[in-house]
Formats: C-alpha cells, sequence, structure tokens
C-alpha cells in the first residue's frame, strides 16, 4: 500500500500540481504588492488622477476598475511566470528523458486497436 501510494505521489502530476499551487500562492502576494506599488498609480495617471480616477460611483455605489484591472494583469503574469518557471522547464526535461507525449486514447481502446490489427494480419496470410 505504501508502494503504491509513493508511486502516486512521485508520479509527475502530484508534483507538478504540488509546485504550482506553492509558486501561485507565492505569486498572488507578490503581485499583489506589485499591483498595489505600481499598477494602481500607472492607471490613477493614465484615468487622470489619483486611486479615486480609476472609479465610478454611481447612486453612492463605488464601482472600482483599478481592483477588476489588477486581478487581470496579476492572473495573466502570474500564468506567464508559471508556464515559463514550471511548465517549460518540465516539458523540457520529459522530452529529454522518453516521457514524451503519451497516448490519449484509453487503455481499452488501445487494446482493441492492437487486436484488430492483428486480426486483419492473420486473415490476410
Amino acid at each position: 500500500m505504501i508502494k503504491g501510494f509513493k508511486a502516486f505521489v512521485f508520479r509527475g502530476n502530484v508534483i507538478d500540481l504540488a509546485v504550482a499551487f506553492v509558486v501561485g500562492a507565492a505569486f498572488a502576494t507578490l503581485f499583489g504588492a506589485f499591483s498595489e506599488a505600481l499598477i494602481n498609480p500607472l492607471v490613477g495617471i493614465v484615468l487622470g488622477g489619483g486611486l479615486e480616477a480609476g472609479t465610478v460611483t454611481i447612486n453612492d455605489q463605488v464601482i472600482d476598475f483599478t481592483t477588476m484591472i489588477n486581478a487581470i494583469l496579476t492572473f495573466l503574469i502570474t500564468l506567464t511566470v508559471i508556464y515559463l518557471v514550471i511548465v517549460a522547464p518540465m516539458n523540457k526535461v520529459r522530452g529529454m528523458t522518453g516521457q514524451g507525449e503519451i497516448d490519449p486514447r484509453p487503455a481499452d481502446v488501445v487494446l482493441l486497436t492492437e487486436i484488430r490489427d492483428l486480426l486483419k494480419q492473420n486473415q490476410q496470410k
């Protein structure tokens, strides 16, 4: 049972998921500070004023565009960094170790295809 669990944990997908989770949490903190220190002031400058320039007030309800812009930019930057730092190098390593593309067909379909091909070969003889 422990051997099976060990194989499950050390299979690539679980490790990839754990690394992505930890790195994503770290980048969320980093980009939160980045957006507060850099993006908010830039949006304010572009819209012509302070942070209030990124908001619209309708019937005492405030719509904050800077928060949405920050969320979109943070999401895109996080995805880009995770891809460049984790996914691309892992794909390169997998390609070098021979763990390239896996046949996307289910195992039973592959087996049935092999059986069909063998039957065709036997009928042609």
